[in-house]
């Protein structure tokens, strides 16, 4: 099991609660999308899985692991193992690519190597393979404020390939990208993902991409989960429902009308689509 929470309920400065009665869970290697309107809790129940944001009630385990049991040496080492892209990545302006994508493994280095990668990049070769993969070799050594908002979304996923973490939690992963180029990121994730029986769960704005890539889609409307299901089973009705409060069409990545799924999404070597 890559992850479980039983009936959670999380709420910020003792406000209303942003998440309510949430039981979910996967199994290893799964790749689950979360679909719905803003301010619905997806980056909220990404921070859980990620155990950034201790619930209020209900119980949760990443990994086998009951995070806020641990020391914190250990949920240290629980947090190396789960990769984050944030939707506009927390990496410092002067900072160049190549040392933010190494810093992916920071958390599993030995001190010194760590210390010693901030000052020369230790392992160039890989950081230059991973930015590769998302067509953006040749701004190894840019420094990222000269960067685009694309193209540091795909610094941040670069990164967490880089890492090779046992889940992977995607915010927004390509909010600030074209449609072409947010298809291939998310084709590299998850052929990532497939590759090492990683978990993969992104939060999605654009319907589209979520139902093309993904064989597990949440709904998730006003911070509980309203649908579970298969991109087959979901129909128009389900989705206008979940976006009524902040459109009548249900945001898509492309500039074409949402063409609901017939079939499963795409089959990626390695796969094992929730039937």
């Amino acid at each position: 099991m890559s992850f479980r929470l039983a009936n959670v309920r999380l709420s910020y400065s003792h406000g209303p609660p942003v998440l309510s009665r949430i039981t979910l869970q996967a199994a290893r290697g799964e790749r689950v999308a979360i679909i719905g309107a803003s301010g619905a809790g997806k980056t909220s129940l990404l921070r859980l899985l990620g155990a950034a944001r201790r619930p209020d009630d209900g119980s949760i385990e990443v990994l086998q692991q009951s995070p806020w049991r641990l020391s914190a040496r250990e949920l240290r080492r629980l947090r190396s193992r789960i990769g984050v892209i944030h939707q506009h990545p927390a990496i410092p302006p002067r900072q160049r690519a190549v040392t933010a994508i190494l810093a992916g493994r920071l958390g599993a280095w030995p001190w010194w190597k760590a210390a010693a990668s901030l000052v020369y990049p230790t392992d160039i070769a890989g950081a230059e393979a991973q930015l590769n993969r998302l067509d953006l070799g040749d701004r190894l050594f840019e420094r990222c404020d000269r960067l685009s908002g694309g193209q540091l979304q795909r610094v941040g996923v670069a990164r967490v390939l880089y890492q090779g973490p046992d889940l992977i939690l995607a915010d927004e992963p390509v909010s600030a990208m074209d449609p072409t180029l947010a298809d291939v990121t998310l084709g590299e994730l998850v052929k990532d993902a497939a590759a090492r029986s990683a978990t993969l769960v992104a939060s999605l704005h654009a319907v589209d991409l979520a139902l093309r890539w993904f064989p597990r889609i949440l709904g998730l409307k006003d911070g509980e989960i309203v649908f579970d299901l298969p991109p087959v089973r979901i129909s128009e009705a389900l989705l206008h429902d979940l976006y009524a409060a902040e459109t009548s069409i249900p945001p898509t990545q492309g500039r074409e009308p949402l063409a609901l799924p017939t079939r499963g999404p795409r089959q990626v070597s390695g796969c094992n689509p929730r039937s």
